[in-house]
């Protein structure tokens, strides 16, 4: 937890770190594909509403392109991706798109 003053005030703000880090994790940013053609994609249902339906298309956009597209689906949208699941579109995939909602 940290304080900071707001500019030209003396009132006091606590900001919160909801993910409890001390020194947040860094990670290099992939290399862009450049092209998908031939390549790999994953596509990540949430599990919510009518996410498949949306992943319908823009499977069909990728597979026009050239791509390969592999699909997965989270047991549930209230909790993280399991561990296997993570896993499993991290070997056999070279980018992941995953539909949100809201």
């Amino acid at each position: 937890m940290s304080s900071a003053t707001v500019s030209g005030t003396s009132e006091v703000r606590i900001l919160v770190d909801p993910t409890s880090e001390r020194v947040p994790a860094s990670r290099a940013r992939p290399e862009p594909l450049g092209s998908i053609d031939g390549r790999t994609i994953g596509l990540l249902d949430i599990s919510k509403a009518r996410g498949n339906l949306f992943l319908d298309r823009v499977q069909e956009h990728l597979e026009n392109r050239g791509a390969r597209v592999l699909r997965f689906r989270k047991p549930t949208f209230a909790k993280p991706a399991p561990v296997d699941l993570r896993h499993q579109i991290a070997t056999q995939c070279e980018a992941v798109i995953e539909a949100l909602a809201d």
